[in-house]
Protein backbone atom coordinates (compact mmCIF):
# COMPACT_ATOMS: atom_id res chain seq x y z
CA UNK A 1 0.00 0.00 0.00
CA UNK A 2 1.27 3.61 -1.37
CA UNK A 3 1.35 6.10 2.11
CA UNK A 4 2.37 9.10 2.94
CA UNK A 5 6.09 9.07 4.01
CA UNK A 6 9.19 10.76 5.37
CA UNK A 7 12.24 11.02 2.54
CA UNK A 8 15.78 11.89 3.23
CA UNK A 9 18.63 12.22 1.31
CA UNK A 10 22.66 13.19 2.15
CA UNK A 11 23.74 15.45 -0.07
CA UNK A 12 27.76 15.75 0.62
CA UNK A 13 30.86 14.03 0.14
CA UNK A 14 32.24 11.49 3.65
CA UNK A 15 34.45 13.56 5.79
CA UNK A 16 36.67 10.48 5.74
CA UNK A 17 37.73 7.87 3.54
CA UNK A 18 36.24 4.10 3.99
CA UNK A 19 39.58 2.35 4.02
CA UNK A 20 40.51 -0.46 6.16
CA UNK A 21 41.98 1.97 8.95
CA UNK A 22 41.32 4.71 11.30
CA UNK A 23 39.50 6.56 8.71
CA UNK A 24 37.31 3.69 7.89
CA UNK A 25 35.38 3.96 11.78
CA UNK A 26 35.59 7.60 11.19
CA UNK A 27 33.42 7.70 8.16
CA UNK A 28 31.21 5.22 9.74
CA UNK A 29 30.97 7.48 13.05
CA UNK A 30 29.94 10.00 10.46
CA UNK A 31 27.42 8.34 8.43
CA UNK A 32 25.71 6.71 11.83
CA UNK A 33 25.63 10.49 12.91
CA UNK A 34 23.76 10.96 9.65
CA UNK A 35 21.37 8.25 10.06
CA UNK A 36 20.73 8.91 13.88
CA UNK A 37 19.28 12.54 12.80
CA UNK A 38 17.18 10.98 9.71
CA UNK A 39 15.96 8.63 11.96
CA UNK A 40 15.12 11.44 14.51
CA UNK A 41 13.04 13.57 12.20
CA UNK A 42 11.04 10.05 10.96
CA UNK A 43 12.97 9.26 7.92
CA UNK A 44 11.21 6.29 6.28
CA UNK A 45 14.03 6.04 3.84
CA UNK A 46 17.75 7.84 3.55
CA UNK A 47 19.69 7.83 0.61
CA UNK A 48 23.10 8.52 -0.29
CA UNK A 49 25.36 9.80 -3.11
CA UNK A 50 27.25 7.52 -5.81
CA UNK A 51 29.47 5.31 -4.33
CA UNK A 52 29.12 6.59 -1.63
CA UNK A 53 32.03 4.18 0.54
CA UNK A 54 34.18 5.26 -2.16
CA UNK A 55 34.37 8.82 -2.48
CA UNK A 56 37.24 9.43 -0.33
CA UNK A 57 39.48 6.54 -1.57
CA UNK A 58 42.52 7.16 -3.01
CA UNK A 59 41.05 4.76 -5.77
CA UNK A 60 37.71 4.14 -6.37
CA UNK A 61 38.06 1.51 -8.35
CA UNK A 62 40.61 -0.54 -6.74
CA UNK A 63 38.51 0.32 -3.35
CA UNK A 64 34.97 -1.60 -4.68
CA UNK A 65 33.53 -4.00 -2.14
CA UNK A 66 33.02 -7.26 -2.63
CA UNK A 67 29.16 -7.76 -3.11
CA UNK A 68 28.31 -9.78 -0.02
CA UNK A 69 30.92 -7.61 2.35
CA UNK A 70 32.07 -4.01 3.12
CA UNK A 71 29.83 -2.26 4.12
CA UNK A 72 27.01 -4.08 3.17
CA UNK A 73 26.48 -5.96 6.72
CA UNK A 74 27.36 -2.48 8.45
CA UNK A 75 24.41 -0.64 5.67
CA UNK A 76 21.60 -3.53 6.72
CA UNK A 77 22.69 -3.27 10.41
CA UNK A 78 21.61 0.40 10.59
CA UNK A 79 18.67 -0.20 8.83
CA UNK A 80 17.53 -2.06 11.22
CA UNK A 81 18.84 -0.50 14.11
CA UNK A 82 16.53 2.78 12.81
CA UNK A 83 13.76 1.05 10.99
CA UNK A 84 14.54 2.89 7.55
CA UNK A 85 15.03 1.58 4.38
CA UNK A 86 18.20 2.29 2.62
CA UNK A 87 19.62 3.14 -0.07
CA UNK A 88 23.72 2.51 -0.30
CA UNK A 89 25.21 3.12 -3.24
CA UNK A 90 29.06 1.79 -4.32
CA UNK A 91 31.33 0.13 -6.44
CA UNK A 92 31.35 -3.45 -5.84
CA UNK A 93 32.96 -6.80 -7.57
CA UNK A 94 30.73 -9.87 -8.35
CA UNK A 95 31.57 -13.09 -9.62
CA UNK A 96 30.60 -11.83 -13.37
CA UNK A 97 33.03 -8.31 -12.80
CA UNK A 98 32.51 -4.88 -11.44
CA UNK A 99 28.92 -3.20 -10.72
CA UNK A 100 28.32 0.69 -9.98
CA UNK A 101 24.92 -0.20 -8.08
CA UNK A 102 22.25 1.25 -5.57
CA UNK A 103 21.48 -1.52 -2.84
CA UNK A 104 18.16 -0.62 -1.54
CA UNK A 105 17.81 -1.92 2.03
CA UNK A 106 14.46 -2.51 4.02
CA UNK A 107 13.51 -1.54 7.47
CA UNK A 108 14.69 -5.18 8.60
CA UNK A 109 17.91 -5.14 7.15
CA UNK A 110 17.62 -7.27 4.10
CA UNK A 111 18.29 -6.76 1.15
CA UNK A 112 15.31 -5.80 -1.45
CA UNK A 113 17.37 -5.50 -4.78
CA UNK A 114 19.96 -4.03 -6.62
CA UNK A 115 20.30 -1.55 -9.46
CA UNK A 116 23.54 -1.38 -11.48
CA UNK A 117 23.96 1.95 -13.66
CA UNK A 118 22.78 1.76 -16.71
CA UNK A 119 24.63 3.99 -18.14
CA UNK A 120 28.26 4.35 -16.86
CA UNK A 121 30.55 7.02 -17.93
CA UNK A 122 32.95 5.89 -20.63
CA UNK A 123 36.11 6.53 -18.21
CA UNK A 124 33.72 4.13 -15.87
CA UNK A 125 33.91 1.37 -18.51
CA UNK A 126 37.15 2.05 -19.55
CA UNK A 127 38.14 1.11 -15.87
CA UNK A 128 35.96 -2.18 -16.45
CA UNK A 129 32.11 -1.01 -14.69
CA UNK A 130 30.23 -3.50 -16.57
CA UNK A 131 26.59 -1.71 -17.53
CA UNK A 132 23.48 -2.70 -16.20
CA UNK A 133 20.49 -3.82 -18.38
CA UNK A 134 17.22 -3.12 -16.63
CA UNK A 135 15.80 -0.69 -14.22
CA UNK A 136 13.34 -2.85 -11.81
CA UNK A 137 10.84 -1.06 -9.52
CA UNK A 138 10.62 -2.77 -5.86
CA UNK A 139 7.82 -3.01 -3.40
CA UNK A 140 8.57 -1.29 -0.04
CA UNK A 141 5.91 -0.67 2.76
CA UNK A 142 5.79 3.24 2.15
CA UNK A 143 5.32 2.60 -2.32
CA UNK A 144 7.04 1.12 -5.27
CA UNK A 145 11.07 2.91 -5.33
CA UNK A 146 13.31 2.41 -8.30
CA UNK A 147 17.02 4.24 -8.36
CA UNK A 148 19.11 5.60 -11.36
CA UNK A 149 22.68 6.87 -10.56
CA UNK A 150 24.16 9.66 -12.26
CA UNK A 151 24.97 9.60 -15.83
CA UNK A 152 21.63 7.18 -16.65
CA UNK A 153 19.66 10.68 -16.09
CA UNK A 154 20.85 12.06 -19.61
CA UNK A 155 19.48 8.72 -21.56
CA UNK A 156 15.70 8.62 -22.85
CA UNK A 157 16.01 4.72 -22.38
CA UNK A 158 15.73 4.23 -18.79
CA UNK A 159 12.74 6.81 -18.55
CA UNK A 160 10.95 4.51 -21.33
CA UNK A 161 11.37 1.41 -19.10
CA UNK A 162 9.82 2.49 -16.45
CA UNK A 163 7.25 4.58 -18.41
CA UNK A 164 4.26 1.96 -18.44
CA UNK A 165 4.54 1.08 -15.20
CA UNK A 166 5.73 4.09 -12.92
CA UNK A 167 7.43 4.02 -9.69
CA UNK A 168 5.75 5.86 -6.67
CA UNK A 169 10.00 7.23 -6.00
CA UNK A 170 12.51 7.38 -8.11
CA UNK A 171 15.89 7.59 -5.89
CA UNK A 172 18.75 9.06 -7.79
CA UNK A 173 22.52 9.04 -6.63
CA UNK A 174 25.14 10.99 -8.38
CA UNK A 175 27.99 12.99 -8.50
CA UNK A 176 26.25 15.74 -10.35
CA UNK A 177 23.12 17.31 -9.35
CA UNK A 178 20.55 17.03 -12.07
CA UNK A 179 18.74 19.88 -11.91
CA UNK A 180 16.31 20.60 -14.01
CA UNK A 181 16.45 17.13 -15.70
CA UNK A 182 15.12 15.71 -12.35
CA UNK A 183 11.77 17.68 -12.97
CA UNK A 184 11.64 16.78 -16.04
CA UNK A 185 11.54 13.04 -15.41
CA UNK A 186 9.61 13.17 -12.34
CA UNK A 187 6.88 15.10 -14.42
CA UNK A 188 7.24 12.40 -17.25
CA UNK A 189 7.01 9.53 -14.62
CA UNK A 190 4.76 11.11 -12.76
CA UNK A 191 6.52 10.61 -9.49
CA UNK A 192 8.24 11.75 -6.53
CA UNK A 193 12.27 11.87 -7.46
CA UNK A 194 14.98 12.27 -4.39
CA UNK A 195 18.34 13.04 -5.20
CA UNK A 196 21.42 12.08 -2.78
CA UNK A 197 23.91 14.37 -4.67
CA UNK A 198 28.23 14.24 -3.78
CA UNK A 199 27.47 18.29 -3.21
CA UNK A 200 25.07 20.73 -2.15
CA UNK A 201 21.97 20.82 -4.02
CA UNK A 202 20.02 17.11 -3.34
CA UNK A 203 16.59 18.04 -3.96
CA UNK A 204 13.42 16.65 -3.27
CA UNK A 205 10.67 16.54 -6.57
CA UNK A 206 6.86 16.38 -6.76
CA UNK A 207 4.86 14.63 -9.52
CA UNK A 208 4.23 17.43 -11.09
CA UNK A 209 7.84 18.43 -11.39
CA UNK A 210 8.29 21.41 -8.47
CA UNK A 211 10.85 21.42 -6.38
CA UNK A 212 9.78 20.51 -2.69
CA UNK A 213 12.90 20.74 -0.84
CA UNK A 214 16.48 21.86 -1.80
CA UNK A 215 19.62 20.75 0.18
CA UNK A 216 22.08 23.52 0.34
CA UNK A 217 24.48 23.75 3.70
CA UNK A 218 22.64 21.36 5.48
CA UNK A 219 23.54 18.16 3.74
CA UNK A 220 20.91 16.16 5.00
CA UNK A 221 16.96 16.96 4.07
CA UNK A 222 14.16 14.79 4.87
CA UNK A 223 10.06 15.56 3.32
CA UNK A 224 6.87 14.32 4.44
CA UNK A 225 5.40 12.88 0.77
CA UNK A 226 2.43 11.20 -0.46
CA UNK A 227 3.05 8.73 -2.29
CA UNK A 228 -0.41 7.77 -2.74
CA UNK A 229 -0.96 9.96 -6.12
CA UNK A 230 -1.12 9.76 -9.51
CA UNK A 231 -0.59 12.15 -12.58
CA UNK A 232 -3.31 12.13 -14.94
CA UNK A 233 -3.58 14.67 -18.30
CA UNK A 234 -6.38 17.11 -17.44
CA UNK A 235 -8.37 15.77 -20.85
CA UNK A 236 -11.47 13.72 -20.72
CA UNK A 237 -10.28 13.62 -16.63
CA UNK A 238 -11.77 16.94 -15.96
CA UNK A 239 -15.49 16.66 -15.28
CA UNK A 240 -15.39 14.06 -12.22
CA UNK A 241 -13.67 15.66 -9.36
CA UNK A 242 -17.05 16.95 -7.44
CA UNK A 243 -18.15 13.69 -7.36
CA UNK A 244 -15.10 11.85 -6.13
CA UNK A 245 -15.09 14.37 -3.47
CA UNK A 246 -18.41 14.09 -2.16
CA UNK A 247 -17.64 10.53 -2.07
CA UNK A 248 -14.22 10.79 -0.61
CA UNK A 249 -14.14 14.40 1.04
CA UNK A 250 -10.96 16.46 2.08
CA UNK A 251 -8.76 13.05 2.32
CA UNK A 252 -8.48 13.85 -1.66
CA UNK A 253 -6.34 16.11 -3.13
CA UNK A 254 -6.03 17.33 -6.39
CA UNK A 255 -2.65 19.42 -7.52
CA UNK A 256 -2.90 21.12 -10.80
CA UNK A 257 -0.02 21.80 -12.87
CA UNK A 258 -2.15 23.89 -15.57
CA UNK A 259 0.77 24.54 -18.48
CA UNK A 260 1.12 20.84 -18.34
CA UNK A 261 -2.51 19.97 -18.92
CA UNK A 262 -1.73 17.33 -15.90
CA UNK A 263 -2.98 17.57 -12.41
CA UNK A 264 -2.15 14.97 -9.49
CA UNK A 265 -4.85 13.49 -7.92
CA UNK A 266 -4.01 12.19 -4.05
CA UNK A 267 -5.76 9.88 -1.39
CA UNK A 268 -4.03 11.03 2.28
CA UNK A 269 -5.53 8.20 4.11
CA UNK A 270 -4.45 3.97 4.44
CA UNK A 271 -7.89 2.36 3.83
CA UNK A 272 -7.81 3.30 0.01
CA UNK A 273 -5.33 3.19 -3.08
CA UNK A 274 -5.47 5.91 -5.61
CA UNK A 275 -5.34 3.89 -8.38
CA UNK A 276 -8.61 1.67 -6.89
CA UNK A 277 -10.83 5.35 -6.96
CA UNK A 278 -9.01 6.36 -10.26
CA UNK A 279 -10.61 2.69 -11.59
CA UNK A 280 -13.74 3.85 -9.35
CA UNK A 281 -14.34 7.00 -11.64
CA UNK A 282 -13.32 5.38 -14.67
CA UNK A 283 -10.26 7.93 -14.99
CA UNK A 284 -8.05 7.33 -17.92
CA UNK A 285 -4.31 7.06 -17.02
CA UNK A 286 -2.17 9.02 -19.05
CA UNK A 287 -0.03 6.24 -20.58
CA UNK A 288 -3.39 4.77 -21.89
CA UNK A 289 -4.47 8.15 -23.03
CA UNK A 290 -1.53 8.73 -24.84
CA UNK A 291 -1.48 5.17 -26.55
CA UNK A 292 -5.48 6.25 -27.50
CA UNK A 293 -4.26 9.52 -29.10
CA UNK A 294 -1.57 6.78 -30.80
CA UNK A 295 -3.68 4.36 -31.89
CA UNK A 296 -6.08 6.54 -33.09
CA UNK A 297 -3.19 8.61 -34.79
CA UNK A 298 -2.36 5.59 -37.28
CA UNK A 299 -5.94 4.74 -37.83
CA UNK A 300 -6.62 8.48 -38.94
CA UNK A 301 -3.49 8.09 -41.40
CA UNK A 302 -4.60 4.89 -42.48
CA UNK A 303 -7.66 6.00 -43.33
CA UNK A 304 -6.57 8.95 -45.34
CA UNK A 305 -4.16 6.59 -47.55
CA UNK A 306 -6.76 4.91 -48.04
CA UNK A 307 -8.84 7.78 -49.30
CA UNK A 308 -6.53 9.17 -51.61
CA UNK A 309 -5.91 5.77 -53.23
CA UNK A 310 -9.79 5.38 -53.72
CA UNK A 311 -9.54 8.57 -55.33
CA UNK A 312 -6.67 7.79 -57.53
Amino acid sequence: MRRQAIIASVSKRPEHGCVPDESREKFLQDTERLLRRAAAMGADLVAFPEVYPQLRTPDMYAAAEPHDGGTLPWAQEQARRFRTHLVWPRFERRPDGLRNTAILIDRKGDVLGRYDKMFPTIGEMEHGVIPGTECPSFATDIGRVAMAICFDLNFQEIRDALRPDPPDLLVFSSMYRGGIQLQEWALDLGCHVISAIAAELGRVVDPGGQVQKLATYEALIAQRVNLNKRQLHMDYNWGKMDAMLERYGPKLTFEYYTPEARYVIGYEGDDHDVDDILREFDLEPRETYFARARRVRQETLAGHVASQRATE
